[in-house]
């Protein structure tokens, strides 16, 4: 069933040749731009096949990331692309505003996210709506924030982001709500995200990338342990 609220998803997508680099002793550059387009595809078609928003915003100025954007349907904006995470979301905030919709801010190297793990997030965050956040695994950085309305909380992203979150919805008097959806929690930025993924059943795209490059990734993996 689709969301009553008026929700845009949004993507921040960097350059994809400067994607992944704390994974340069694992994958060579080719790799790691291959491995940022599947991790983003991945979400894309996720996105696509919960139906839960009324439009997804990629925030790029890299011509790869938006065409495979607009080929599953989203729009794309170049403001604030080369301002980092937190200025790509800033940016698509002052859009959303503007328009009256409210903000999913989601990453695009979360490859195991599935429909189901999108419908489950909205609908918590219909039941009691203003702030929704995702933590990452280590429960330190924000793998997903839903906002009503978008502009509801500050957002300022970073490897220590989760924590700041929470008190910046506590400033503004609003109890976040915290959910923990394993799926979601893994963002691919380091070796052990990638060990983690590649022990996984494949089933995304990045997965059955990285079974192709199975014999030297495992050893390379392993090697940096």
């Amino acid at each position: 069933m689709n969301s009553p609220r008026r929700i845009c998803a949004v993507l921040p997508a960097k350059e994809l040749h400067a994607a992944k680099q704390r994974l340069a002793g694992v994958l060579s550059a080719a790799q790691r731009r291959d491995l940022a387009i599947a991790m983003l595809e991945d979400v894309l078609a996720t996105l696509a096949a919960a139906r839960e928003f009324v439009d997804v915003l990629v925030v790029t100025v890299d011509a790869a990331a938006a065409a495979l954007a607009r080929c599953y349907g989203a729009r794309v904006s170049e403001d604030g692309a080369r301002n980092g995470h937190t200025g790509a979301v800033a940016a698509a905030l002052r859009i959303l505003a503007a328009e009256g919709l409210d903000l999913l801010e989601l990453p695009g190297d979360i490859p195991l996210i599935e429909p189901t793990d999108v419908r489950t997030l909205v609908a918590a965050h219909v039941a009691a709506p203003a702030f929704t956040i995702v933590p990452a695994r280590d429960r330190r950085g924000s793998n997903a924030v839903l906002c009503s309305p978008a502009g509801a909380v500050p957002l300022r992203f970073g490897d220590d982001s989760f924590m700041p979150h929470l008190a910046a919805a506590r400033a503004r008097g609003i109890a976040p709500r915290v959910l923990d959806l394993p799926r979601i929690a893994l963002d691919i930025d380091t070796p052990d995200d990638l060990r983690l993924l590649f022990a996984t059943p494949a089933r995304s795209r990045a997965q059955k990338l990285l079974l192709r490059w199975s014999i030297p990734i495992a050893d390379a993996i392993e090697a940096s342990a």
